[in-house]
């Protein structure tokens, strides 16, 4: 039985540099987009109180 050789592709260690980058990039993109989700968040309820200081709402059902 002859063993053939077949050109595989060489795979390298991690590169560690690349990896921290990559994860540090992720990370930013993560935490910016669930900032820009908590701030919008705050504005709605933001929104809901003043609407219910100045009485354009009302939290109890009305009586018909």
């Amino acid at each position: 039985m002859a063993a053939h050789k077949i050109a595989h592709a060489t795979l390298k260690g991690p590169n560690v540099v690349k990896e921290i980058c990559i994860g540090i990039t992720l990370g930013i993109l993560a935490g910016s987009m669930w900032k820009m989700h908590h701030w919008n968040e705050q504005r709605k309820t933001r929104a809901f109180y003043d609407m219910l200081e100045k009485g354009q709402i009302s939290v109890v059902a009305a009586e018909e």
